[in-house]
């Protein structure tokens, strides 16, 4: 029998995978693939961002909230599996939360990866998907840290000499980064007009935000035909940190806001079987595929 499909999603805080390519892996999900979720640390330092949650209780104990917040948006996206790596959010660069030896950004390497891995090793996903190489337009540590950890993990989980004790050595096929579509941006933007709408980019676009933010060099479009509505539903779940009155989530009617959201972008960083880009499906070389050439592996499918 084939296995099982699996992919595995690495993310920095509790909503990420709300905001990042929760209608990919609702879709996966649907099809049958199962879908695990890998987040680094508790989001201990997230602003609560919500007025109606700014309580004394909810700050009190904020990683215990977020993290029930974490369990409902997974349900929400169809997730099989959420698993912690254990640290604490680290803060934005300079602040006293980042120095913490509990931090995520302060931990060893090695020690992140290996958790990482044992991870990689018990679900034995083919696609693993976290944050790309270029973070010019949000430069948070621990999305840099995971961005480390999950592409040494990539590597590692497939050598049986590396981390001994965290399980029989499996090797991901493929390893993509999120994508960021200016495309989409600006056809929001330019709805919130259309519709006569105070725009919420508008300020961020007049001071040259997009230009700092990834290029949009898409590899693997994910089309999201009848789940189009799951990333606000997955947002809505973290009250603490989306205002469900935000113009920037939610200031768009739901119509309209469906109808924009079509696809997910992918950039395919690493390719251990063959494929043909541009792609539209992150198991394209899996399903029924042939591992490339030994001189391929490791590079990017073109």
């Amino acid at each position: 029998m084939a296995p099982t499909l699996c992919l595995l999603t690495v993310h920095a805080h509790p909503d990420d995978e709300a905001s990042k390519g929760a209608g990919t892996v609702a879709r996966y999900h649907a099809e049958g693939v199962r879908t695990v979720l890998v987040t680094c640390t508790g989001g201990e330092e997230g602003d609560v961002l919500n007025p109606a949650m700014d309580t004394p209780e909810v700050r009190a104990d904020l990683a215990a909230v977020r993290r029930r917040e974490l369990d409902d948006a997974a349900r929400a996206i169809g997730y099989d599996v959420v698993e912690m790596l254990g640290y604490r959010d680290s803060g934005m660069a300079g602040s006293a939360a980042n120095a913490d030896p509990s931090s995520f950004a302060s931990a060893p390497l090695d020690e992140a990866v290996a958790r990482l891995v044992e991870v990689v090793r018990r679900e034995r996903p083919q696609v693993l998907v976290t944050y790309g190489d270029d973070q010019r337009g949000y430069p948070h540590p621990d999305h840099l840290r995971a961005h480390e950890v999950a592409v040494a993990a990539f590597d590692a989980a497939g050598d049986a000499a590396a981390f001994p004790g965290t399980g029989p050595a499996h090797q991901p096929l493929k390893l993509y980064y999120v994508g960021f579509s200016r495309e989409l941006v600006l056809a929001r933007h330019e709805k919130f007009l259309e519709l006569g709408i105070a725009s919420p980019y508008a300020e961020r676009l007049a001071d040259g935000w997009l230009e700092r933010m990834p290029a949009s060099d898409a590899t693997t479009v994910v089309a999201l035909a009848g789940f189009e509505h799951v990333r606000q539903e997955a947002l809505r779940a973290h009250a603490t940190q989306v205002d469900p009155g935000s113009p920037f989530w939610f200031g768009l009617p739901e119509d309209v806001e469906r109808s924009l959201n079509t696809d997910d972008r992918y950039v395919l960083a690493r390719s251990l079987v063959a494929t043909d880009l541009p792609e539209d499906d992150l198991f394209a070389g899996v399903r029924g595929g042939r591992e490339a050439s030994a001189g391929a592996k490791g590079a990017r499918a073109r």
